[in-house]
């Protein structure tokens, strides 16, 4: 069956899983594997690597730092290149099974301070800061499904899929490609203990998202990158690619974002309409400073994005609306008639960092800066 949905999967992915399988099945004494996952040096891959440790860790403190070569990774040089990986947060192994473990960390230079790309800590200090406003985040991961060539899974190897239409929340051969993916996706987060809280097709065809939340806090960055990681982790075991670059076709085709949920507890009380309104307020004072941090490259990716067609707003103007998905910021409608509840921000590119999307909210709406630049609290 020569067809370009059977070429475009890796080889790997051949391999006999059965032959996989009675090895997994070995008994491992009281032995742990844990899995440590990072960012790299790009914002946007992640890195991971497994060790043994005696015992079954109750809590991530059990587990203990750990180093890596971080001039493989573009976070150090050769000369000077160990890195610490630090544990912060621990979810159920659904690859290895229990009692393994995966485990998301910090990473720290050779001077225990923060790697350029570790946002999640002065993300954390935010977080712990505002912490009395209990703010809430939902975020939707868009992704593509590619093939090893690098083209969009299952459309026609010399050609197109028919027009945007029969694609979004599809059913049917013709209509959605990879939802064995998706499914399974969607099994190991909840077996790991992901907060992933749904999952559709979406407007272009291979492309799809799932919602992780509501997360308080440092949770909402912990949760999706760990989301992310088995994603690519199932789509290798698939033999294809997820791809989370916001723009992957040219033409009539939607990109792909992160829309992200928020509120703090105050919005979702009655009356919550007017902090929602006074949120937006500031936010659409600081709108240059947003799509900066938007997406790993200074709003560059999320320029391809948001042209104001395509269910997205321009990058260059800020909009707020009831139930308008052309509007930076919308407003759900039923937020909008109940006047109280959350709004969601529909800039953020699909591959942002979530920990500098979540910060920027908290930094904007409820430490009320409003310059390009980011204040530094650590003295105050």
């Amino acid at each position: 069956m020569n067809t370009s949905a059977t070429m475009s999967v890796s080889h790997s992915s051949k391999l006999n899983k059965g032959v996989r399988e009675q090895y997994m099945k070995l008994p491992q004494s009281k032995k742990v594997l844990v899995t440590y996952v990072w960012v790299d040096g790009t914002g946007e891959g992640v890195r991971c690597k497994t060790r043994t440790l005696d015992n079954e860790p109750k809590c991530v403190q059990d587990i203990p730092e750990w180093n890596f070569d971080g001039s493989s990774t573009y976070q150090a040089e050769g000369s000077n290149s160990d890195m610490y990986l630090i544990p912060v947060q621990m979810f159920r192994d659904p690859f290895c099974l229990d009692p393994n473990k995966l485990v998301i960390c910090e990473v720290l230079k050779y001077n225990r301070k923060p790697a350029e790309t570790n946002l999640r800590h002065t993300c954390n200090k935010i977080m712990d800061m505002v912490a009395d406003n209990h703010v809430w985040f939902g975020m939707e991961q868009e992704y593509t499904l590619l093939g090893i060539n690098g083209h969009p899974y299952g459309w026609p190897e010399n050609g197109f899929p028919g027009p945007q239409g029969p694609y979004y929340c599809g059913v049917g051969a013709d209509k959605v490609y990879g939802r064995d993916i998706v499914e399974s996706h969607y099994k190991a987060c909840l077996y790991a203990g992901v907060k992933i809280c749904g999952t559709n097709a979406e407007v272009m065809p291979s492309q799809w998202e799932f919602q992780v939340g509501p997360c308080e806090g440092i949770e909402m960055g912990d949760h999706l990158w760990m989301a992310r990681f088995i994603l690519h982790r199932v789509c290798e075991d698939f033999g294809v690619i997820a791809t989370l670059d916001p723009k992957p076709m040219t033409g009539h085709w939607n990109g792909a974002g992160c829309h992200t949920n928020y509120s703090t507890e105050a919005m979702r009380r009655e009356g919550g309409l007017k902090h929602i309104e006074d949120a937006i307020e500031k936010l659409s004072k600081r709108h240059d400073y947003h799509i900066c941090v938007y997406d790993p490259r200074g709003g560059k990716d999320n320029s391809r994005r948001l042209t104001g067609r395509h269910e997205t707003s321009n990058i260059h103007e800020f909009s707020a609306g009831v139930a308008n998905r052309g509007a930076s910021i919308r407003i759900p409608r039923q937020v909008g008639q109940e006047g109280f509840g959350y709004f969601e921000d529909r800039r953020p590119a699909a591959n942002c960092d979530p920990y500098a999307v979540t910060e920027a909210l908290v930094r904007t709406t409820i430490l009320n800066e409003t310059s390009s630049e980011t204040k530094d609290y650590t003295n105050n």
